[in-house]
């Protein structure tokens, strides 16, 4: 089938012919690459960046991934200009900007990567679980990301931190070339709500004289959910409902592989007993703001909580996952573990005893060596890579939005 007779392929302002029918004549083309929700959820944060400039006309696309359930609702709710898989990987664009790497190398575009999470933590078997721990690759510094057929395939590497120069040297060092240090957006926003945290509270649920206790789970056997499954049963359990609220805040990798209504279900009761349920939609950043404990496994919540000022007590730190030189291991040398034998209510009371600022302020100067300045530095490069002149001024960091719930309503269930 022809391009122009197949019905799914968008023809404004795609084809070549299409100032014909244009509005505003653009005269730049981004690609969006969106592999999972997460990763779209850090790109906005970069599309972000090229508001208000009509000379650059922003497409997305939905890259094949394993864990791409969800990204078409999350599309939909945007409004955007949606191109399928295969018309992108046959249309040439100025810059396509991705925060995985399946695909990439089918591209016609310079190809901007990003993290989607704090920095390099997780070691990944690249789809062989069978594969030694010690062969296993830092996901997003290895050459098993970045490199194909002797290539590096980005044309630039976002990092967050100077130290991942240097990880990355040793991983990868034909890639360091094209790396540069941009900063982390989701660090700057944290430090920008700080100040808001009693409307964040508020918007979860938290009584004047509660402590809110979050809960945060990454996806897959390794995670807080799969390895401590009892641990919110206990949580709501134990701590009295006048003194604490408890809230859930799982990635969404976990809601899209499961499905939002059948982890409605399995939560229902807990929901009912007094859980709240942060939404996958959500900005999780003004959650993690609200915490008074925060209480998480190796993912990249642990590591941004750091940055809170809560006490962070971590389920393990699993070796087959995380690189030991990680950001996240240092955190996991001194949080307190959690102890399914234990009472809950009084490993949260020896955590904030016990809590040292001096440690959180060190790991939390790992996510970053930009504070503050992932906006100014990531637009220099979007305009320098487009050819452009950037517009006036200078964008600023947008505090967190306030986070949602999952809430029961009379047909089903909606977002509060």
């Amino acid at each position: 089938m022809s391009v122009l007779s197949d019905p799914e392929w968008h023809h404004v302002p795609m084809r070549p012919d299409a100032a014909r029918w244009a509005t505003w004549r653009s005269t730049r083309r981004v690609l969006i690459v969106v592999h999972t929700v997460t990763t779209g959820q850090r790109l906005l944060e970069v599309a972000r960046l090229l508001e208000g400039d009509p000379r650059v006309q922003i497409v997305f696309t939905r890259a094949p991934d394993v864990f791409s359930n969800g990204v078409a609702g999350f599309l939909d709710g945007l409004g955007a200009v949606v191109l399928p898989w295969r018309q992108a990987v046959q249309t040439s664009f100025d810059l396509a900007l991705a925060s995985g790497h399946e695909g990439l190398h089918e591209l016609h575009a310079p190809v901007v990567v990003l993290p989607h999470g704090a920095g390099h933590n997780k070691l990944i078997a690249g789809g062989r679980p069978a594969r030694a721990v010690a062969d296993r690759g830092v996901y997003g510094l290895s050459r098993q990301w970045l490199v194909r057929d002797g290539a590096v395939v980005p044309d630039t590497i976002v990092l967050a931190h100077r130290e991942d120069l240097v990880r990355l040297g040793r991983h990868c060092p034909e890639a360091l070339p094209v790396a540069e240090v941009v900063g982390d957006p989701c660090y700057d926003r944290i430090r920008a709500s700080m100040g808001l945290r009693a409307l964040y509270r508020t918007a979860m649920g938290v009584e004047p004289r509660q402590r809110l206790v979050v809960v945060s789970s990454t996806w897959g056997p390794n995670s807080l959910m799969a390895r401590s499954p009892r641990l919110m049963q206990r949580l709501v359990r134990e701590l009295p409902r006048q003194d604490c609220r408890p809230a859930l805040l799982l990635h969404p990798n976990a809601w899209n592989a499961h499905g939002e209504w059948q982890i409605r279900v399995w939560l229902a009761e807990l929901r009912r007993a007094g859980l709240a349920l942060v939404s996958q939609h959500a900005d999780w950043t003004g959650v993690l703001v609200a915490a008074d404990y925060i209480v998480s496994d190796h993912g990249s919540m642990a590591l941004y909580a750091a940055a809170t000022g809560a006490p962070v007590l971590m389920d393990g730190c699993p070796e087959a996952d995380v690189d030991p030189g990680s950001p996240v291991a240092g955190l996991s040398l001194f949080a307190r573990r959690i102890n399914a034998s234990q009472p809950v209510r009084g490993q949260l009371a020896r955590s904030l005893a016990e809590y040292r600022q001096e440690d959180y302020t060190r790991v939390a100067a790992r996510i970053t060596s930009e504070p503050g300045r992932f906006g100014v530095n990531m637009r220099a490069l979007l305009y320098r890579k487009l050819r452009l002149r950037a517009p006036a001024g200078s964008p600023d960091t947008q505090p967190a939005r306030r986070p949602e719930l999952v809430r029961e309503c009379d047909h089903g269930t909606g977002v509060l």
